[in-house]
């Protein structure tokens, strides 16, 4: 439950100066350049951390936005070989023009995949609210019908379908599904998503467990103790873990950059020492990256819907020596 305290917090915060919230956002974005994300990934990588890189902005209101943010992840794929990071794409399929002109929209994201394919790069389709829920996962089945498979998408475990999703998924790519799971973000009609911290839990889990099964490369999102603590029970009953090969018959091949069938994936910024330890223990975890001129736009609605940040606003205020991502 959201103290009282947090949800004072981040309603104060919202509604400081530019400047204080971005104060607040270093901790969280990298910076408004690519530059700046290369900085933060380049110190990271001392920690054994591995990347996905988030160039910020969703919805667009013409397709020369989509170009720009095109181009903006080509420079992005380039930075990642001249720099020799560890790192993958994570991309919004509506910064991509899907809400505008599907088609034209399918094909930058088809031609972004296909230029990472030649570096052995993955790139995964971030999820969205769920007027695009099915859109994302079919774009997924058509570049894998089509030869493209360094592509996977997010599934949230807050939406009742997603169970079931992952039962299609099984069925069209096989051991080449690749997901990352987590609670989900967006506040969903009540109609079609739980609500319940519990029961977004449960049902995370429930989606870990059914992912692992079959035999799906799972990376597994989330800075909650609970989802955590029953990822590595559910890999210990699949004997999958630290420095081990995956054992799962029903498993595909490991990819570059990879962990053997699973990962562990957080937010820059956030609970940092849970993230050392886990790669302290042997687990391949993953740090999400945004940058970009959206910072703002990012910042405030990672508050509005995460109001716990608010503690972790007033720690770093008020005892900035903690402040380390």
């Amino acid at each position: 439950m959201v103290s009282w305290f947090s949800k004072l917090v981040v309603a104060t915060t919202i509604r400081m100066p530019r400047w204080f919230v971005k104060w607040v956002s270093r901790r969280y974005v990298a910076g408004p350049d690519l530059a700046d994300a290369v900085r933060v990934m380049q110190r990271l990588s001392k920690e054994n951390a591995c990347f996905t890189v988030d160039v910020l902005g969703e919805e667009i209101s013409s397709m020369e936005e989509a170009q720009y943010f095109y181009d903006e992840y080509v420079r992005v794929v380039n930075a990642i070989i001249e720099n020799k990071l560890d790192a993958s794409l994570s991309i919004k399929p509506t910064a991509f023009g899907l809400l505008i002109d599907a088609d034209k929209g399918f094909t930058n994201i088809k031609n972004l995949v296909e230029m990472a394919s030649k570096y052995d790069m993955f790139v995964r389709l971030d999820m969205e609210d769920h007027r695009v829920t099915e859109e994302t996962i079919q774009i997924v089945v058509d570049l894998h019908e089509q030869g493209l498979t360094n592509v996977g998408t997010v599934l949230q475990g807050r939406l009742f379908r997603s169970l079931n999703d992952i039962d299609s998924l099984e069925e069209k790519l096989g051991p080449m599904a690749d997901y990352r799971i987590c609670k989900g973000i967006y506040l969903e009609p009540e109609e079609i998503a739980f609500s319940k911290y519990s029961d977004i839990v449960s049902a995370t889990n429930s989606c870990i467990d059914k992912m692992l099964a079959a035999g799906a490369y799972c990376a597994i999102a989330s800075h909650d103790i609970p989802v955590i603590k029953h990822a590595k029970s559910a890999l210990e009953s699949f004997g999958m873990g630290p420095n081990v090969d995956d054992p799962r018959e029903n498993s595909g091949p490991k990819r570059n950059s990879k962990g053997n069938g699973y990962e562990f994936q957080m937010l820059l910024g956030v609970r940092g020492p849970l993230r050392r330890k886990l790669a302290q223990e042997g687990h391949l975890t993953r740090v999400y990256i945004p940058y970009g001129a959206k910072w703002y736009e990012y910042s405030i609605r990672r508050l509005q819907e995460n109001p716990t940040v608010g503690a972790q606003v007033a720690k770093a205020f008020l005892m900035p020596w903690t402040n380390r991502p």
